[in-house]
């Protein structure tokens, strides 16, 4: 085994090269994009979908169902800051963002729901009810009067 030497700044070098090396320039912002992060839980009649928001109120956020599709937008303004005696650094992401879920065929789109609730949206989807097949009634000695198209055989 071989005995290294300890050295606290090699220790904190890490975090002060990660912390203070990268320029923030507004390329290198526009450059990163925010999408809000998503669950989706199934129960046995519905999907509860939950988006985390911060720092967005439900009149930043917009829900459509359209064709079988969901769709959540919106858009987290950036904070405007004042550059003064020393360093700023901004990380947190901002602007528009736009996630697209195809929802299973025969869902009605009247009855998603939708709260918010402390920076977290949360979507009601009910399972869409299951077709159940139509019996057809056998009828013994007699012929259908017409088939759409001709006469029947």
């Amino acid at each position: 085994m071989a005995l290294v030497r300890y050295a606290p700044s090699r220790s904190l070098s890490p975090l002060f090269n990660s912390f203070f090396d990268t320029p923030t320039t507004s390329a290198v912002l526009r450059s990163r994009r925010w999408v809000p992060a998503l669950d989706i839980v199934e129960s046995d009649d519905r999907y509860v979908l939950k988006a985390d928001l911060p720092g967005l109120s439900e009149g930043d956020v917009n829900i459509e169902v359209q064709d079988d599709v969901l769709t959540i937008s919106g858009e987290r303004k950036s904070e405007t800051t004042e550059k003064r005696d020393g360093y700023v650094r901004i990380e947190r992401a901002s602007g528009a963002f736009r996630r697209t879920l195809r929802l299973p065929e025969g869902v009605d789109a009247e009855k998603v729901a939708a709260t918010f609730d402390q920076g977290v949206l949360e979507v009601t989807i009910p399972k869409p009810e299951e077709r159940k097949p139509r019996r057809v009634e056998i009828q013994v000695g007699e012929r259908p009067a017409a088939v759409e198209g001709g006469e029947a055989a």
